[in-house]
């Protein structure tokens, strides 16, 4: 006798149907223990930050003083006139006050430091704060009075939480400085710290290394004597005797320099 299943095989033949596929079975998720909910997937990585964008001073002779017009003040208070507006490196927007310089505009001992600080960028004066006050008995020691040098820095804005300028920002500002040594003609200049080494005289090394050693620098024609030590801050902060005596005895070299016979 013919199974029954036989018949209905060969009737699905006939109509085309060679198979039968079994619908797949959902497998059952796997039960969480209890009181321990799903872990979620982890978010996604945060995406990198913007690159800052670059700084574009405006447009201006305000702004951006031409070199033409620094090389063309005849005085230090041209000079002042010229470029106390200048925007042109990031420094420009954020000071308080532009800090230019001050002293005898024929003195013949010029101190140059890194930049103003938080006191100098709310009074527009350098070097008038803790380092400032240093200074002033620095130069009281050789026999001088403040009144009767000059100060200025590299940069005349002060650089944000007081950091280092960048090479950038001292190259903005360096044409201003250089005008300012060719305006006041000093006999010697005395760098403060291993930033005004670099850009003046353009020495690396560090200060540690340099102080006290002697260098030249040309400046508008004229060949200048060059004195490096330490910053007041960093005397300050390192008060110890080994590094007063550095300084004392490179403020005396500076002095006896000064002192020199004219024929010498």
């Amino acid at each position: 006798m013919e199974h029954p299943l036989q018949a209905w095989r060969d009737t699905l033949r006939e109509l085309g149907v060679v198979g039968l596929v079994r619908e797949p079975v959902a497998q059952a998720e796997a039960p969480q223990p209890a009181g321990r909910a799903a872990p979620e997937a982890p978010p996604p990585p945060p995406a990198p930050p913007a690159a800052p964008a670059a700084y574009a001073p405006p447009a201006g002779p305000v702004a951006c003083p031409p070199a033409a017009a620094v090389r063309a003040a005849a005085t230090l208070t041209d000079l002042q006139c010229t470029i106390e507006g200048c925007l042109a490196c990031p420094l420009g927007p954020g000071r308080m006050k532009f800090v230019f310089g001050e002293g005898d505009p024929a003195a013949r001992l010029m101190f140059v430091g890194e930049g103003p600080g938080r006191d100098e960028d709310l009074q527009g004066r350098p070097f008038v704060g803790k380092a400032g006050e240093l200074l002033d008995k620095m130069i009281g020691a050789l026999g001088l009075t403040r009144e009767a040098t000059y100060i200025a820095n590299i940069v005349k804005c002060r650089p944000p939480d007081n950091r280092t300028p960048t090479p950038e920002e001292a190259r903005t500002c360096l044409g201003y400085l250089h005008r300012q040594i060719e305006l006041i003609r000093p006999d010697v200049i005395v760098t403060l710290g291993a930033t005004p080494l670099r850009e003046l005289a353009g020495i690396t090394e560090g200060i540690t290394k340099m102080r006290g050693q002697w260098q030249r620098i040309q400046v508008g024609g004229r060949e200048i004597p060059l004195m490096p030590t330490f910053h007041p801050a960093y005397v300050l902060r390192q008060y110890t005797q080994d590094v007063r005596r550095a300084v004392w005895q490179d403020l005396q070299a500076a002095k006896e320099w000064l002192d020199r016979p004219a024929d010498s």
